[in-house]
């Protein structure tokens, strides 16, 4: 079993992209199942080591990067193209619940159907499929390639991500749920 440092490497990556923010591993309520969490209310990457205790130190630092990218994007959004810009305002879960975060504040909504429309709806988000390169390419960068590693990106960055457009056309569903709402 290892001993992943991971508040070194937090701060190592906070120093690098020049972020500033906290890290905490007590997962907020109703995130307990999550490897973790960016909360850009609380400004605060939540990584559940308890539950990434048996993982390889390869998969613990995916997760930290991974939320570590989220952070980035929300404290520099600027640094990013529109459509990862615009997409933060949405989340889409693997079950429908979506929300748009308005004035700051997440409004949810349902959409109808199943996982198996709302899982590649979730793993093709802009800013999910920049959050899993990143973290890919930290990772890479510290342990060397591996087939670990390029299972791990193979399973959360699809190789046919759904376009731009169909994100446009989602989120206009969703804008349209929760102003009904």
């Amino acid at each position: 079993m290892s001993n992943f440092d991971y508040q070194w490497f937090f701060n190592k990556c906070c120093s690098e992209q020049g972020l500033i923010c906290s890290l905490s591993f007590a997962m907020p309520e109703g995130y307990e199942n999550a490897n973790g969490l960016y909360d850009s209310i609380k400004n605060k990457v939540y990584i559940n080591a308890n539950l990434l205790t048996n993982v390889s130190d390869i998969e613990k630092a995916f997760y930290l990067f991974h939320e570590l990218r989220h952070a980035e994007q929300f404290l520099y959004p600027e640094r990013f193209d529109v459509i990862i810009r615009t997409a933060l305002n949405y989340d889409i879960g693997y079950d429908g619940n979506c929300s748009k975060r308005i004035d700051g504040k997440w409004v949810d909504c349902h959409l109808d159907g199943g996982e198996e429309i709302f899982t590649p709806l979730y793993l093709s988000q802009p800013h999910e499929i920049d959050a899993n390169k990143f973290a890919y390419h930290k990772v890479k960068e510290l342990f060397g390639d591996s087939k670990e590693l390029e299972e791990l990106k193979s399973f959360w960055v699809p190789s046919n991500p759904l376009s731009s457009k169909k994100y446009t056309e989602i989120y206009a569903l969703i804008d349209k749920k929760v102003a009904n709402n």
